[in-house]
């Protein structure tokens, strides 16, 4: 290493030297000696996005899978605010992401010329610590900083903001590694509260975070099968484990009322993780809070808590160690029905066809709510889903955690109207030669508010305020758009078709995309 160093130089040395290991990145000129930086230190693999919504919502995909921080590298205030929605997901998901934002010089700022703007004021809101350094012999520290932030539990997004003259001015050396902050550990009287609870019986495990995969979920299936609690997951969870063999976990109803109808019977709702379950938006005569009033609302782990932890207790007071709980069968060999595809059809494609190990990243929005049992008896998996309602990130998403796990298959379910927000993320795919598989539900329409449009009571509505919310006139040509980014693409609209080209498609290593017309 040179005896000195430019700021941009010493900050990717730090990044390396905390653990990071991609940069998704759309730069702009504050940002070359950031760029030429990367090209010359090793460590830190560099991926493009055609649009800032790639960068961001790739960013999260790859958090979720590895459990670690992605950089990111956007270009001043509109850069980044081009990312905000797939880094207010981010935030919804506890996932831990360190942006790297370029801004303009520090003396050239006075002159308010035309990409001057408050970067602070755009990253404060999707951010949970936010820094603008003040010189190149501080980036370092800065940075090493921002790792450290954007680890602590259960994840956060940190934000540094790069004026230009600190990249390219002398630095200090690099920072090494700060120790990562580790989960807080639950009280015991939340797992002796949460285990007299389980025994009176009538309990749901509402869970979220590391509850959902890996050892945490396995204690929560032996705690559902030693006391008949249910398992139950957000509406939309960062990461959950299913498929056959694995814990059956249900998948808290998107309407209110329908999650008040699933808790009626529920005594005690012990959260993991997670927070008492509200309703996405407020409609007339609901209510916003879904717990019902008979029902009481116990943590056992908070968000910053070691859920794990808590669970493997929780499992070892009601005697539940080791115990297998009630799971998920799977259905490759049934009967399959034939004809024109529905969400159904296609769901039971998906699961017959799916491969061990995969990763599905689901934002088929209507289309994949009532089939998402059928996708619970596919071969055991990963879901990743929109956390925080900002549609446009199921693309990047799948791409961030192509890029995270380049050993699996990843599969992108999606509504056509989610998909035209960030089909650049195809173009990625098709550059980095990610084994990524997305399957376009093509219903021609934002079909979720229609549904909405009658549930509000918007008076009735006739032929403008239904062309918003329309995808005809003309329709999008998915083959065109997916060989025009560079994936091979296939158009079906019946079981048969599908059928033939998901037993291709699922073994292929290849970006591909399938408009399935429903």
């Amino acid at each position: 290493m040179a005896d000195e160093l430019t700021g941009a130089e010493s900050l990717v040395h730090t990044l390396v030297n905390n653990g990071i290991e991609v940069c998704f990145a759309n730069p702009g000129t504050s940002e070359m000696h950031f760029v030429s930086a990367l090209d010359r230190i090793d460590g830190i693999r560099p991926v493009l996005g055609l649009f800032e919504g790639v960068v961001t919502g790739a960013a999260d995909g790859y958090a979720r899978m590895t459990g670690q921080p992605a950089a990111t590298l956007t270009h001043l205030g509109p850069g980044m605010a081009n990312g905000l929605a797939n880094l207010h997901n981010a935030r919804k998901a506890q996932s831990p992401v360190v942006n790297v934002v370029g801004d303009h010089a520090t003396g050239h700022q006075r002159f308010d010329a035309p990409l001057t703007a408050d970067v602070e004021a755009f990253a404060q809101p999707v951010s949970h610590w936010v820094h603008a350094v003040r010189s190149a012999r501080t980036v370092a520290a800065d940075a090493a900083r921002a790792v450290r932030a954007a680890r602590t539990p259960p994840g956060q997004i940190a934000t540094l903001i790069l004026p230009a003259d600190t990249a390219w001015s002398q630095a200090e050396r690099p920072a090494p590694a700060l120790p990562a902050p580790s989960p807080a550990s639950v009280a015991d009287t939340a797992v002796t509260e949460s285990a007299r609870a389980l025994r009176r019986g009538r309990c749901a495990l509402l869970l979220r975070g590391d509850a959902l995969h890996g050892a945490g979920l396995r204690a929560a299936g032996s705690i559902a099968a030693a006391t008949g609690a249910r398992l139950v997951s957000d509406t939309f969870a960062p990461r959950v484990e299913r498929g056959a063999g694995r814990a059956v976990v249900d998948r808290m109803p998107y309407r209110a009322a329908d999650a008040l109808r699933y808790l009626d019977d529920v005594e005690t709702l012990i959260l993991v993780g997670s927070q008492p379950p509200v309703a996405f938006f407020a409609y007339p005569d609901q209510p916003s809070e879904l717990t019902p009033e008979h029902c009481t609302t116990l943590t056992l782990a908070h968000p910053h808590e070691d859920g794990t932890a808590a669970l493997n207790a929780l499992a070892d007071a009601v005697g539940a160690t080791g115990m297998r709980p009630p799971a998920e069968q799977c259905d490759r060999h049934e009967p399959l029905s034939s004809g024109p595809l529905d969400p159904y059809k296609i769901a039971r494609l998906v699961s017959r066809h799916l491969p061990e190990n995969a990763i599905i990243s689901d934002e088929a929005i209507t289309s994949s709510f009532g089939a998402y049992p059928l996708l619970g008896r596919a071969a055991p998996h990963d879901v990743l889903q929109c956390t925080g309602g900002a549609i446009g990130g199921g693309l990047p998403l799948a791409t961030g955690a192509a890029i995270a796990c380049p050993d699996r298959k990843v599969v992108s379910l999606e509504g056509d109207g989610s998909a035209l927000y960030t089909l650049q993320a195809l173009w990625t795919q098709a550059r980095e030669h990610l084994d990524v598989l997305t399957i376009i539900y093509a219903n021609r329409s934002y079909q979720v508010l229609e549904q909405e449009l009658t549930l509000l009571g918007a008076g009735r509505p006739g032929h403008k305020a239904h062309s918003l919310l329309d995808l005809h006139n003309p329709e999008p040509n998915w083959l065109k758009l997916a060989e025009g980014m560079g994936v091979e693409a296939h158009r079906v609209d019946n079981v048969e078709a599908l059928d033939k080209v998901l037993r291709t498609a699922m073994r292929d290593s290849h970006p591909q995309l399938i408009e399935a017309v429903i």
